[in-house]
């Protein structure tokens, strides 16, 4: 019976890892995206200032139905797998943002849109949607985009980093009003860390810690505002000491 308890304990750890590997995966994947395609946005309108807005999205269009959307997806994942291999982490999940950093730099990130954006512009240009000039322009002005693309991956990170100093602070002031057994206060700080999960990249401590923390909150919640725990109920409040 030990046994058993064993491999269903090692199995759902399995679980949870692949499922944790696969929500960082997924929200590194709209956070660079939504980055890449803004600062693409950006700097075309940079490199073509005298352009009216319809001709702006036309170029735009062009590049995303050639292969700007679609490659820019592949691109970060090949960087999010490569930096990871590249740094030996074979758990498939990261351990904090600093990992994700390092990852998608040494993955390449930045030459990989580089390289994409020459290939697609290539395409819309063989095929006659776009003249040569057009086609130069947005290749000797690539690097508008690039650098709008690193300083804004930057600057995603950076407030991922204070995001995380934010939520330890709301955690360690649930705990403190747990220990007090001040239910109002417990609630405001609960709120609190809800809504920064929904824009905080998902890390398996993190979230081990939210999740204790929801339990335990809605245990008291929905006993009256009721301190007394069970044996059961106090050994899941020491997972958070």
């Amino acid at each position: 019976m030990e046994i058993n308890k064993i491999e269903k304990n090692q199995d759902l750890e399995i679980d949870n890892n692949i499922n944790n590997e696969r929500e960082q995966k997924n929200f590194l994947e709209t956070m660079l995206g939504k980055t890449i395609n803004t600062a693409v946005d950006i700097g075309i309108r940079a490199i073509f200032p005298e352009f009216l807005e319809e001709q702006i999205i036309n170029i735009k269009d062009n590049l995303v139905n050639y292969g700007l959307k679609d490659g820019i997806s592949k691109t970060i994942d090949d960087a999010i797998d490569l930096g990871k291999s590249a740094m030996g982490i074979f758990t498939g999940n990261f351990e904090n943002i600093s990992q994700m950093q390092k990852a998608i730099e040494t993955g390449g990130l930045i030459d990989g849109i580089s390289s994409l954006l020459d290939t697609v512009v290539d395409k819309i240009q063989s095929t006659g949607i776009v003249n040569g000039r057009i086609a130069n322009t947005i290749k000797q002005g690539k690097d508008v985009i690039l650098n709008n693309i690193e300083s804004n991956i930057e600057k995603n990170f950076s407030d991922q980093i204070n995001g995380l100093e934010n939520m330890d602070t709301y955690i360690s002031n649930w705990k403190k009003d747990f220990e007090n057994k001040d239910f109002e206060k417990m609630e405001i700080e609960y709120k609190k860390i809800e809504e920064a999960l929904k824009n905080l990249v998902p890390l398996e401590n993190v979230i081990n810690q939210a999740r204790t923390i929801e339990n335990l909150h809605n245990l008291i919640k929905n006993n009256g505002q009721n301190f007394e725990l069970s044996k059961e109920q106090l050994e899941l409040a020491e997972k958070l000491k």
